[in-house]
C-alpha cells in the first residue's frame, strides 16, 4: 500500500511538473521555429493601441488592425531605425505599402521579424489635424 501512495505521488509530481515546464519549453520551441504572433491593435483619432509592440526575431507577426472611429491606414518601415539601404528586417507575404483600413473595418497585416531592431510606424491615411502625431514602433528582440 504504502509503494503505491510513493508511486502514486511520484507521478503526481512529474504530471504537475510537466505541466508547470511544458507549455514553457513548447511555447518556445514553436518561437524559435517561426511561430505565428497574433496581435490585436486599434486604430483610432490620432493614435494606434497598442502604440508600442515588442516580438522576437524569427517570430511570424499577424497584425490585426481594426479602424474603430473611420478611415486610417498602416505603414510599417522594412529597416531598423539608424539602417539606410540594408536588407530588409520585416519580410512581408505581399508588398509592404500603405494600407487602408475602413471604419469598423480589420485588416491584416503579416510579415516576418528577420532583424533585431526598432521598425516605426504610422498612419498612411490624412485622418485629421494630428494625423502626423499617429504612429508607433515595433521593436523586435534578439
Amino acid at each position: 500500500m504504502k509503494t503505491r501512495l510513493t508511486i502514486s505521488a511520484l507521478l503526481i509530481a512529474g504530471l504537475c511538473a510537466t505541466t508547470g515546464t511544458a507549455p514553457n519549453s513548447a511555447a518556445q520551441s514553436s518561437a524559435d521555429a517561426g511561430a505565428v504572433q497574433l496581435i490585436t491593435v486599434s486604430a483610432e483619432r490620432y493614435r494606434f493601441d497598442p502604440s508600442e509592440i515588442r516580438v522576437k526575431m524569427g517570430t511570424t507577426v499577424r497584425l490585426k488592425i481594426t479602424a474603430t472611429d473611420h478611415a486610417h491606414g498602416f505603414k510599417i518601415n522594412l529597416t531598423p531605425e539608424g539602417e539606410k539601404g540594408s536588407e530588409p528586417g520585416l519580410v512581408f507575404t505581399s508588398p509592404q505599402e500603405c494600407v487602408k483600413i475602413e471604419k469598423g473595418q480589420t485588416t491584416t497585416v503579416e510579415f516576418v521579424a528577420k532583424k533585431a531592431g526598432t521598425y516605426a510606424f504610422h498612419c498612411c491615411v490624412v485622418c485629421g489635424w494630428h494625423h502626423h502625431a499617429m504612429k508607433g514602433q515595433l521593436i523586435v528582440e534578439p
